[in-house]
């Protein structure tokens, strides 16, 4: 229903940016934000109706013709500001379907967020990579690999991830899945004849956080698959973010054409915490579990 409106907006904003002066765009036309394409109507949201009126004045014909020439299609403006009813009511819808779309296409733990994670020298260069990843999918860095020993914190960064990007961004679909899944699904759709069916659920997404990648070593048909599915996402311009417990390098038997591209973006490591971060874990594990444990006994 909501179409691609971001990827399209941001095509359109490259065609006016070289017609417009930069005072002409960063007075007016930046506060611009895609809401949504609906009946090939992209409806384009402001903060105010003062800047809507402004925009629709002065600028809604450059627009229109940026529009043409940056998409095959012929689309309808419509721009709406913050204040409006059907504003209100396109953005709940957005939001409902965002919520099926968490609840259908990932398993995210509620408890795995940016505020839950403690950072220490030990994860910050991690910590930073994955928040810019959720700040900007596939602007910063993509792919992005995670790598670190059992328990220090990469499940917890990726399902941060997923949380952060749905919450402040429209319309992303997101997927969350450990390796072992993938495999097990894409056996599954062998034996059931349903190839079709797994690739559309995997490769028509925005953001893919696949756990424990090491696991798909020496099953060639998983490789073969994920392989696939890795160029069809970054072809797209989409976020994938990878984690293993050890480097691309490291993992024996991974095929040369999955290990060069698990390179091709960032490869950030997380080792084992000192011992002043280990006491903040902890600290930070207890009062998320509503738990009252004294310092001497967490030291």
């Amino acid at each position: 229903m909501y179409g691609d409106h971001r990827q399209i907006w941001e095509r359109i904003v490259e065609v006016i940016k070289s017609e417009l002066t930069p005072t002409s765009y960063n007075t007016w036309l930046v506060h611009i934000k895609p809401l949504a394409i609906i009946d090939n109507v992209l409806f384009l949201s402001t903060p105010n109706t003062f800047t809507k009126n402004i925009i629709n004045g002065r600028y809604i014909n450059i627009i229109y013709d940026a529009a043409s020439k940056a998409s095959n299609k012929l689309y309808e403006i419509k721009i709406l500001s913050e204040d409006e009813e059907e504003y209100r009511e396109i953005k709940e819808s957005i939001e409902k379907e965002n919520l099926t779309e968490s609840t259908t296409l990932s398993t995210l733990n509620p408890k795995y967020t940016f505020d839950t994670f403690v950072v220490g020298n030990s994860n910050k260069l991690a910590h930073a990579a994955c928040l810019a990843v959720a700040q900007a999918p596939a602007k910063a860095y993509n792919p992005l690999f995670i790598y670190g020993g059992v328990g220090l914190g990469k499940t917890h960064l990726m399902h941060a991830i997923g949380h952060f990007i749905n919450k402040h961004q429209s319309g992303y679909k997101i997927m969350y899945v450990t390796s072992e899944t993938f495999t097990n699904e894409l056996v599954n759709s062998i034996k059931d004849d349903k190839n079709e069916e797994f690739r559309n659920k995997y490769r028509n997404i925005d953001v893919l956080l696949i756990d424990d990648i090491q696991f798909i070593a020496k099953k060639e048909r998983t490789q073969e698959e994920f392989f696939h599915t890795f160029n069809t996402l970054y072809e797209a311009n989409k976020q994938i973010v990878i984690s293993s417990d050890r480097p691309p390098k490291e993992i024996p038997t991974l095929e040369e054409r999955l290990r060069s591209r698990f390179e091709w973006g960032l490869i950030a490591d997380i080792q084992p915490p000192d011992y002043e971060t280990r006491i903040a874990i902890l600290k930070k594990k207890a009062q998320t579990e509503n738990l009252n444990i004294p310092d001497e006994v967490l030291a």
